[in-house]
């Protein structure tokens, strides 16, 4: 019998322990403030094959309080595995952060429309087939001529227009709890933030300017093509105000590198067992990178093009002018001149002189 109460003894306390670690792992940080709203924003074109988008989401710092991670393109820790973002919840006075994590399937992140093919349920930004990714360009930016595995399926999106930009799930939030398929993926084997992902977070905690304190809520970077790459702003321009920028504005393509020369840099924090992921797509960049150097020239082009093009018509325009001011100029009735008469002089006319004749002379005889 002593055995038997052992045996329970020890059973409650795994089940309670591993309802602790449990909890602990869904629910990392409690904060007594809600988290500021979504900002909107572009995002960015996607730079390489098999990148997965992971949207950005406001963390928390205890001295500085909530930041934003800038939305980037991110890779899988392995082929077939999806991002499922992570969220704030809203119990018991307090709101919960819920880290984000790998698996076979979107799981439950809290009903949040973050965009970029997360809609608030599941994932419709693309899929995987043959071990690549393929991507949804109804909802991905992707560029075709850089990347072709695509697909255009517009029945998923939502047309719905959303006002209330909340970033957090409960009441004054959204009002969404998990699908049984959502709860399902819970509770299947789950491989947590990439090396590359954390160091991704980090950076922005240490960007003053991505803090809401700071930004009010429009942080100057809210998204980056990939960690370590270039940071954009909103409307989708290249940030200057942030320590983003000035990590790499000094090498303007140095990001572009970081992957072209063979990965390494990036792949670093990768899983040694899935090395064999790296080579493919370390002999795919280059062409890209030609390909970008190609369209770019093109580019150029067309503008030097079109800035002969406006000064042919420019000269065309001042010729034409000068033509129709020469035309007006002969056409204008020319003022008549009165012709003068010259004026001769007239000889004063001469008075008739009054000589006396003289008197005769006469001779006086003596």
């Amino acid at each position: 019998m002593k055995n038997y109460s052992k045996i329970f003894t020890i059973l409650c306390v795994m089940i309670f322990a591993s309802t602790r670690i449990n909890a602990q792992l869904s629910v990392s940080l409690s904060v007594g403030i809600a988290p500021p709203a979504l900002p909107v924003y572009v995002q960015p074109e996607c730079p390489a094959d098999d990148y997965i988008w992971q949207p950005g989401y406001w963390a928390y710092d205890n001295d500085g309080g909530y930041y934003w991670v800038p939305g980037v393109w991110v890779e899988a820790p392995q082929p077939g595995y999806l991002w499922t973002p992570p969220y704030w919840g809203y119990d018991g006075g307090h709101y919960g952060f819920h880290g984000g994590y790998w698996g076979p399937h979107v799981g439950f992140y809290g009903g949040i429309n973050y965009g970029g093919g997360y809609l608030g349920v599941g994932f419709v930004g693309g899929n995987w087939s043959g071990g690549h990714f393929r991507y949804n360009t109804a909802v991905s930016n992707v560029n075709r001529t850089v990347i072709h595995n695509t697909f255009i399926n517009r029945t998923v999106i939502n047309n719905t227009t959303i006002n209330n930009h909340t970033s957090f799930n409960g009441p004054g939030g959204v009002r969404a709890t998990p699908t049984p398929e959502q709860r399902t993926a819970m509770n299947v084997h789950h491989i947590q933030p990439t090396a590359r992902q954390m160091e991704h977070q980090q950076m922005a905690s240490k960007d003053k300017g991505q803090f809401a304190a700071v930004n009010h809520g429009r942080p100057a970077a809210t998204a980056m093509n990939r960690v370590g790459g270039r940071p954009f702003t909103q409307q989708g321009h290249v940030a200057k105000n942030t320590s983003f920028g000035h990590q790499n504005g000094a090498a303007g393509n140095a990001q572009d590198t970081r992957h072209t020369n063979g990965g390494q840099a990036e792949n670093r924090a990768a899983p040694q067992q899935h090395a064999h992921n790296v080579q493919p797509r370390a002999q795919a960049q280059p062409q890209q990178h030609v390909e970008q150097q190609r369209v770019q020239q093109q580019h150029v082009q067309q503008q030097r093009v079109q800035q002969q093009h406006v000064q042919q018509q420019h000269v065309q325009q001042q010729r034409v002018q000068q033509q129709h001011v020469q035309q007006q100029h002969e056409q204008a009735p020319r003022p008549q001149q009165q012709r003068v008469q010259p004026q001769h002089a007239q000889a004063p006319r001469q008075q008739p002189h009054s000589n006396p004749r003289p008197a005769p002379n006469r001779e006086k005889h003596g």
